[in-house]
C-alpha cells in the first residue's frame, strides 16, 4: 500500500491515512457561528487523516474577514461540537486552527467593542472586503500595550479548551500567513521597543508565550503549529536573516515538543519558492510531526513522503473540490476543479455540492 493511504500516529492519535486537510477560509459561519452548512462540509470530507478547521478566531479582535467562526462564546462551542460530532465517526481527527488576524481586518468586521491591533501601527497596504460596504482599506492597527498581550495569550488559551470542549483533538497555532502571530516574527510589522521586539528571540517571544500557555493548558499532544517562511501573503516581505531565524524557530519549538509544524509553501500559487534547505533544518531540527503543504498531488505526496522529507502531507484545493479525494487518489480518477468564485460566498454553491465519484 502506497504510505500516503497508510494508517500512521500523531502523538497519541491513531490516523487513518497521511492525508492532511488543510485549513481553508471559506467565510460560511454566519455571525461568526459554525451552522449545519458546515456540518456537511467537513464531514463530507472525513476520509482524511487529520482534518485541520479553517482559521477560528480566539478573540473578538481577530474576526478580521467577513464570516469567519471563533471559539470564544458558547454557542461558537456549541457549533463546533455538531462538526465533531459529524466527523469522528467516519474516522478523521480534527485539530482547530487558532487564527488572530491581528492587523489584517476592519472594523465593519469586527463585532461592536472589538478592535484591529498589531504588534505596532503599521497599516497593511492594500483593501479588505466587508459585507457592510464592499471594498475598505486597511485601517492603521493599534499597537498592542504589554496588558493587550497578556490578555491575547489568556485567549488563546481560552479558545484551545473550548475547543477540546467542542470534541476538537487539538488546536493549530496559525503563525503564518501574515497573521497576528507572525506579524510579531516579522521584522517589518514588529518595530516594537520594548522585550517583544528588536532581536529575533524577542520577536518570536510572543509566539513562544502562546505555544508555552497552550500547551500547558491542553498538552503538548494536542498542539500544533502553521509557519510560513519565505511566504510573502498580507504584506511580509523577504528579508536577508529570514532562514536564520526561522531556524532559530525551529530550535525552540523542538524544545517544547509540540505534536506538529505545519511548514506551508505557497509557491505553486506564484508566491517565492521555499528553499529546500529551510525544510531539510525544520526536518532534522524538529523531532516529531512535520506537515508539508503547496501544491500536492498524489505522486508528489507519495514521492516525499517515502523520501523521508516528511510525515504527513496537507492539500487544500483537491480537498475543497473532491470531497473523496482519497477515494479518487486511490483509483487515479479524474477530480473535480475548484470554483474559484465560491471560494468566500455565503451558501451552498462551491462548498456541499461538488460530486463524488458514482
Amino acid at each position: 500500500m502506497p504510505l500516503l493511504f497508510s494508517e500512521t500516529v500523531l502523538g497519541s492519535l491513531a490516523l487513518q491515512n497521511r492525508l492532511v486537510m488543510a485549513p481553508l477560509t471559506r467565510n460560511r459561519a454566519i455571525d461568526n457561528i459554525p451552522n449545519a452548512l458546515m456540518v456537511e462540509y467537513y464531514s463530507q470530507r472525513a476520509s482524511a487523516g487529520l482534518i485541520i478547521t479553517e482559521g477560528t478566531s480566539p478573540s473578538p479582535n481577530g474576526l478580521g474577514y467577513p464570516r469567519i467562526p471563533g471559539i470564544f462564546s458558547s454557542a461558537q462551542i456549541e457549533g463546533w461540537k455538531h462538526i465533531t460530532d459529524a466527523v469522528h465517526p467516519k474516522g478523521a481527527k480534527m485539530f482547530m486552527q487558532l487564527m488572530h488576524t491581528g492587523r489584517i481586518g476592519h472594523p465593519l468586521n469586527l463585532p461592536a467593542g472589538a478592535r484591529v491591533l498589531a504588534p505596532s501601527a503599521v497599516t497593511a497596504p492594500g483593501e479588505m472586503y466587508t459585507d457592510a460596504e464592499g471594498m475598505q482599506p486597511h485601517p492603521v492597527p493599534q499597537a498592542m500595550t504589554d496588558a493587550d498581550i497578556q490578555t491575547a495569550i489568556a485567549e488563546y488559551v481560552q479558545a484551545a479548551k473550548n475547543a477540546i470542549t467542542a470534541g476538537m483533538d487539538g488546536v493549530e497555532l496559525h503563525s503564518a500567513n501574515g497573521y497576528l502571530l507572525e506579524q510579531f516574527i516579522r521584522p517589518n510589522t514588529n518595530l516594537r521597543t520594548d522585550r517583544y521586539g528588536g532581536s529575533i528571540e524577542n520577536r518570536a517571544r510572543f509566539v513562544l508565550e502562546v505555544a508555552d500557555a497552550v500547551i500547558a493548558a491542553i498538552g503538548k499532544d494536542k498542539v500544533g503549529i502553521r509557519l510560513s517562511p519565505f511566504g510573502v501573503f498580507n504584506d511580509m516581505p523577504l528579508y536577508d536573516a529570514m532562514e536564520a531565524e526561522y531556524s532559530y524557530l525551529a530550535q525552540q519549538l523542538n524544545a517544547r515538543e509540540l505534536v506538529y509544524i505545519h511548514l506551508v509553501d505557497h509557491s505553486p500559487m506564484g508566491a517565492p519558492a521555499v528553499p529546500d534547505s529551510i525544510k531539510a533544518t525544520f526536518r532534522t531540527t524538529f523531532k516529531r510531526t512535520l506537515i508539508l503543504s503547496g501544491g500536492y498531488d498524489a505522486a508528489r505526496a507519495e514521492h516525499d513522503l517515502a523520501a523521508g522529507k516528511c510525515d504527513l502531507i496537507a492539500v487544500g484545493r483537491p480537498i475543497l473540490a473532491n470531497p473523496d479525494l482519497i477515494a479518487r487518489w486511490k483509483t487515479g480518477a479524474a477530480e473535480n476543479a475548484p470554483d474559484m468564485a465560491t471560494f468566500y460566498t455565503p451558501g451552498a454553491k462551491g462548498y456541499i455540492d461538488y460530486p463524488t465519484m458514482g
